[in-house]
């Protein structure tokens, strides 16, 4: 038995790509200084890093504007936090669901009573989707901004982007993306589906560290500056600079995750690459050591962005297949209980319309049980709770008895990892 067979990958990835490690390491090690501080060459070099991370990242999520609209935060809650409150204003009126997290539902909230804002959450249909229709019937003339995930962090259930993206275009509303399941999951291309603003985090599907996230914004939106400081430019001013992306970024970056998520990029176009080739991995384990040209002088070697672009895109396509091979199995294995009801319209004929994350609840035995037996019994890394999405766990009718088991495997989850998992429901759903 593994010590650990984790099974929280909607949380954060576990384990991330080896390269990952090595290079934030390294970098720390080499360049750990500050960025557009300094004229001298590891400064130089440090900020050469973060400007090819923004390039790789543009590309990555299919934006066709300037790299400099690529914006760094701490998370994917950070970024949604700079989004609603740089875009609504007293008075304006914000559309979205009641799928969201806690990441939209309290910042939505909060600018509703400090700024008087108006805000409509458009509930799901039965199947966990977002009715395009109903969202068109819910804009108001003062409607300033659509914000939905792309996919639950409870049920998995991925929602029409295009279609939310077309009607956001329509009425000339801008659509902000939260990516926090999808990104690295799922293909995500900014212009063609609309996006203007989309929000990630790095420490999930990009596989990245923790500790960095960001957002990238179209030429088209004005986004208010929401921070203030320092950021190395423009020092005789006591005016916030208006040039980004420094007018957004204050402060030290954080330099060693950005080189972590630099890393993951790279480990993508080396995944894509590998797969094209008669001799490539042969399973997700061997991908994650694989090779990756990456070390500190390795900035001086920009990645091509085209072939960037179609590597990464074979990338994720691999990924999601094998997570969504973890999701039948989770599925055919729960569906064999009569007291066991997975939240969401999780259907194994449906798959490509999930990504891995399953939730449950048991008649028989409590979530609490659920958690503690294959934690304590089989070592199985899993959340039980609430998922900071109260919402859906009202609709779910869950919200009372303390939330559901939330199973996510990823890419690197092995048949170790599952027997582990199979067998210890087994044991406790019996």
């Amino acid at each position: 038995m593994k010590d650990n067979a984790y099974f929280d990958n909607a949380s954060t990835t576990w384990p991330k790509p080896e390269a990952v490690y090595v290079f934030i390491d390294q970098f720390h090690r080499s360049h750990g200084v500050n960025p557009s501080r300094g004229g001298y060459a590891m400064a130089v070099e440090a900020e050469a890093m973060v400007i090819q991370t923004r390039q790789l990242l543009a590309t990555f999520f299919g934006f066709s504007g300037p790299a400099n609209r690529v914006i760094f935060t701490a998370n994917v809650t950070d970024s949604l936090n700079m989004a609603l409150s740089g875009l609504l204003t007293q008075g304006d009126h914000l559309l979205t669901s009641r799928l969201e997290h806690n990441a939209v539902l309290r910042t939505a909230e909060y600018l509703k009573r400090q700024r008087q804002i108006d805000v409509t959450q458009v509930p799901a249909s039965p199947t966990g989707v977002i009715c395009v229709d109903a969202m068109r019937e819910a804009i108001q003339p003062n409607t300033k901004a659509l914000v939905v995930n792309h996919a639950s962090n409870v049920t998995g259930r991925v929602q029409p982007l295009s279609d939310l993206g077309q009607l956001a275009r329509d009425h000339k509303i801008p659509l902000i993306l939260d990516s926090a399941q999808t990104a690295g999951v799922l293909p995500i291309d900014m212009q063609s589906q609309g996006i203007s603003i989309l929000t990630f985090t790095g420490h999930k599907g990009l596989f990245g560290p923790m500790g960095i996230g960001g957002l990238i914004v179209d030429e088209s939106i004005d986004l208010q500056v929401t921070k203030y400081g320092g950021n190395g430019i423009l020092s005789e001013s006591v005016l916030q600079p208006d040039i980004w992306p420094h007018r957004h970024e204050v402060g030290t970056l954080a330099v060693p995750a950005i080189a972590g998520l630099h890393a993951a990029q790279r480990w993508f176009n080396a995944l894509g690459d590998s797969m094209a080739s008669p001799y490539g991995i042969t399973g997700a384990n061997d991908a994650r050591k694989l090779t990756v040209e990456l070390d500190e002088h390795a900035i001086n070697k920009p990645l091509d962005l085209a072939k960037h672009t179609i590597r990464a895109k074979d990338a994720v396509q691999q990924i999601h297949r094998t997570e969504l091979k973890h999701l039948a199995k989770l599925i055919d294995t729960l569906t064999a209980y009569d007291h066991v009801r997975i939240l969401g319209s999780v259907d194994t004929k449906t798959l490509e319309q999930q990504v891995s994350t399953l939730s449950f609840v048991s008649k028989k035995v409590s979530t609490e049980r659920i958690a503690a037996a294959l934690d304590a019994d089989f070592h199985v890394c899993l959340r039980a709770g609430l998922h900071c999405a109260p919402l859906v766990h009202t609709d779910e009718q869950t919200l009372e008895e303390g939330g559901a088991i939330r199973l996510a495997p990823g890419y690197f989850t092995d048949e170790q990892d599952m027997t582990q998992l199979l067998d210890g429901l087994k044991d406790v759903l019996n």
